[in-house]
């Protein structure tokens, strides 16, 4: 794929709506999630770095809107994707109302590991969601890098006998995955390890791979820098991936479905299933799983149809945000990110 030229900042400023949209339950320790919505020549693109990303983060984030916005996704292989539902630390009472949002449950994904949560409080919510969504089901689990090593083989040690697809960046790094690995072959815990932060956040994306310490890699397109971008890292990995979302609007998740569309081999369903945890979207109609599936027409479509309603809804206003000066705030951070590309 060619490379996409930068626009102009005044371009990328002029084409910038910055929103706050209300999610359903906590996520991430945040109940709202703030998104730069750009409109560029070939269609709707998203910018949302978390706000206590660095800006180099932020860049990288950036390059994946303006490759969304101005530039050529890569053409899809497959007509649509499958799709886990995903189930945030909530206690074990509210997994079946939360899971009863999702069209189909064949997968789910469940945040384990959160601060002020014990082991106890994971295994009854894991528990929960093999007793609604049954036997065959594949669930996965999520630690977000919180656990040790030895706190993440007693942790999976525990939860195994729920029956585990993988266990997602258990521990936070690779030094740390290369030793859980070997770990868990020791105590006889059959759980694949799968890296996410170790891919999408490190300055070498392909040493999880090198060091074997990944059963698979989990990519999402905007920490990556751009479809095209995730792409040559799964290749060049070698290993199964799953393609995964930040809490995005549906603009934000018809990346991650081009993405998945195009790969050579999808093994997993991919965590894209995450619209479902907002209250509110940005087009009239939310790209959400239909029977546990997301296809390439409804992504494209989303890209084409946010709703000048809703990001006069949703608008962050000058005194808005995490400094108490909201757009404003989300335009000079995109000016540094747009000064590092």
């Amino acid at each position: 794929m060619p490379t996409t030229p930068t626009p102009d900042l005044d371009e990328l400023l002029a084409a910038a709506h910055v929103v706050r949209l209300p999610l359903r339950v906590r996520f991430r320790g945040v109940t709202q999630r703030e998104v730069v919505l750009l409109r560029g020549p070939q269609g709707w693109a998203e910018w949302a770095p978390f706000t206590e990303y660095a800006d180099a983060d932020a860049a990288r984030w950036l390059a994946a809107a303006v490759e969304a916005g101005w530039g050529l996704l890569p053409p899809p292989v497959r007509e649509s994707v499958g799709v886990n539902a995903t189930v945030p630390a909530l206690p074990a009472r509210e997994v079946e109302g939360l899971l009863a949002r999702y069209d189909a449950r064949r997968t789910a994904k469940v945040k384990v590991a959160e601060a002020g949560q014990e082991l106890a409080d994971d295994v009854a919510r894991v528990r929960e969601v093999r007793r609604v969504l049954g036997p065959g089901a594949r669930i996965r689990v999520d630690a977000n890098g919180a656990w040790s090593v030895a706190d993440a083989t007693r942790a999976l040690a525990a939860l195994a006998p729920v029956g585990l697809e993988y266990a997602e960046q258990p521990c936070a790094t690779v030094t740390e995955l290369v030793d859980l690995r070997l770990a868990l072959a020791r105590a006889g815990v059959d759980v694949p390890v799968a890296a996410d932060e170790s891919v999408r956040r490190a300055q070498d994306p392909l040493e999880v791979a090198r060091r074997g310490a990944a059963d698979l890699v989990v990519v999402k397109v905007a920490p990556l820098g751009g479809v095209a971008r995730a792409l040559e890292i799964i290749d060049q990995a070698g290993l199964p991936a799953v393609v995964s979302s930040a809490l995005d609007t549906s603009v934000g998740l018809a990346l991650g479905v081009r993405l998945a569309a195009a790969l050579p081999v999808l093994e997993h369903d991919c965590g894209l299933g995450t619209g479902a945890l907002l209250a509110a979207d940005v087009v009239p109609a939310p790209l959400v799983p239909a029977a546990g599936e997301l296809s390439v027409t409804r992504a494209d479509a989303a890209r084409e149809s946010v709703d000048p309603a809703a990001l006069t809804a949703y608008r962050m206003g000058a005194g808005d945000g995490p400094d108490a000066s909201g757009g404003t705030w989300w335009r000079e951070r995109l000016a540094r990110a747009h000064a590092l590309l």
